[in-house]
């Protein structure tokens, strides 16, 4: 088939037909989700070099174990549950420089001042102070609450991908939204 036909087609078709060795299915359905993990990433850790990189990982990953996936129609939890695992491995390697957030760097940008005024230049620097304040979170509260805030998911989604209670779930994202409640408090 030639490449723009599936470009038309959705999500489960390309899955389905990936599955049976169609690379240029494959191909789109890389292309479709790599932002959106390519973003998740960036919601998880700050180093931009390990975010390319955890995204080439995890696509790779989806890409091997595609044809193990009975369901399409759970894919995208599947995937998130790639990307979580992904970064569960990412974070036990790097614990020691992945906790601790630069207190300075999250400081620098609560003060930076030199903005042009006006709506962009505002919710540019809101994004940077969630940001930093989302790496501020231990990284068991950081994933639940991306794969909430960003990603939509259900709590019975997360509880799936997380390998956690509903309970534990309700708990993670209450007591991440308090402490960043906490960390942007000057700000709301």
């Amino acid at each position: 088939m030639p490449k723009h036909v599936y470009k038309k087609r959705d999500i489960t078709d390309l899955i389905l037909l990936a599955q049976n060795g169609e690379t240029k299915a494959l191909e789109e359905l890389i292309r479709r989700v790599q932002k959106q993990i390519f973003a998740m990433f960036s919601h998880l850790t700050d180093k931009r070099n390990d975010i390319a990189d955890l995204t080439q990982e995890t696509l790779l990953k989806m890409a091997k174990s595609l044809p193990q996936l009975k369901e399409p129609k759970t894919f995208k939890t599947w995937l998130n549950r790639i990307v979580t695992n992904v970064f569960y491995d990412y974070a036990r390697k790097n614990s020691n420089k992945l906790v601790d957030f630069d207190m300075e760097k999250l400081n620098e940008i609560k003060d930076k001042i030199g903005c042009e005024p006006g709506e962009k230049c505002l919710f540019s620097e809101i994004e940077k102070l969630i940001k930093a304040a989302l790496m501020t979170l231990p990284q068991n509260l950081r994933i639940t609450l991306v794969l909430r805030e960003y990603e939509g998911l259900s709590y019975e989604d997360i509880s799936k991908i997380t390998n956690t209670t509903l309970g534990t779930v309700k708990s993670r994202i209450s007591r991440a939204r308090l402490k960043l409640q906490e960390e942007l408090r000057e700000f709301i």
